[in-house]
This record gives C-alpha cells, sequence and structure tokens, in this order.
C-alpha cells in the first residue's frame, strides 16, 4: 500500500470519528454512563449507589477507547509523514487527551456518586465539587479539539496541492 492510500484510509477513519466521536459521543456516553433520574430515586443505600456508580467503570473504559480513535490516527499519521513541528503537536495532543480522559472520568463517575433521589449524603462532599469539572473539561477540551482539527486538516491534505496553496500566482 502506497503512502498516499494509506494517508486517505487514515482521513477515512479519522474524519468521521472525529465528529462523531468527539462532537456528538459526550452526550450519548454521557446518558448511557450515568445514573439517571429514574434509578436514582430507587436507591436508598451507600451500597446501591456505590454499585450504580461502579457500573459505569465499563462504559468509562469503552468510551474511552473509541474517543482514543483520532489519536491513533494522528500517530499513525505522524509516522506515515515525519514532521518534527508536527510531532511536538502530537504529543501535546496526547497529554490534553490524557488530561481530558481523567477530567471526563472523575465528573462522570463523580456525578454519578452525586445522584441521590432523597438528598441523603452518603459520600464525601468532595464528590459534589465534580458538578465544576464539566467547565475544566470544556478548557482542556477546546484547544484539544482545534489541535486535533488542524493536525487532521494538514495530514490529511495531499502534499501537491498544499504546495500549490503555498506558492504565489504566477
Amino acid at each position: 500500500m502506497s503512502k498516499l492510500a494509506a494517508r486517505a484510509l487514515l482521513a477515512v477513519v479519522f474524519w468521521p470519528s472525529l465528529f462523531f466521536f468527539w462532537f456528538l459521543g459526550p452526550f450519548v456516553f454521557f446518558l448511557l454512563s450515568t445514573t439517571s433520574s429514574e434509578v436514582c430515586a430507587r436507591l436508598e443505600t451507600r451500597a446501591e449507589f456505590l454499585a450504580a456508580a461502579n457500573g459505569t467503570i465499563s462504559m468509562l473504559v469503552a468510551q474511552n477507547f473509541i474517543y482514543a480513535i483520532p489519536i491513533a490516527c494522528l500517530v499513525l499519521w505522524g509516522r506515515l509523514a515525519p514532521d518534527p513541528a508536527r510531532a511536538k503537536h502530537i504529543v501535546t495532543c496526547i497529554k490534553l487527551f490524557a488530561a481530558a480522559v481523567v477530567v471526563g472520568a472523575l465528573w462522570e463517575y463523580g456525578s454519578s456518586l452525586v445522584c441521590d433521589g432523597y438528598g441523603q449524603p452518603f459520600f464525601s462532599p468532595a464528590w459534589q465539587m465534580t458538578s465544576y469539572l464539566p467547565i475544566v473539561s470544556l478548557i482542556i477540551n477546546a484547544p484539544l479539539y482545534v489541535l486535533a482539527f488542524s493536525l487532521g486538516r494538514a495530514f490529511s491534505t495531499r502534499e501537491d496541492v498544499a504546495e500549490d496553496e503555498a506558492s504565489p500566482p504566477a
């Protein structure tokens, strides 16, 4: 397989996964991974809340593997077309993604523990602080999305087209 074909195949995987998983996925996975309000009203003991929250862990792991697809594409593109400047941006992208994974997991797991239909303080008030993590997540994800989008655009653009656009008209 030629480098151009491999880059095109990565583009076919990267762009849909970026838009569907990163932009639409958080809403779907958040609904699936946290305990719903119907479940909350039926939970009455600390053990039931903990079991419901621990039930979200498998969904969080699956979610993060799916979210890693665009990052894996960027790494593979970096291997196909090595460029030191882009490699630094890919490393930054990986670091931002790791931070987003940790913050997202804490938020979703913590929101499962906070959910109690009777206002009973089963868990530490520190878990209630997870309600502020979406703000932190937004602060991390905004530059991550921009960086991943720009890297994807740079990698998926053919070099001969990029050179034609960069050269001034004759």
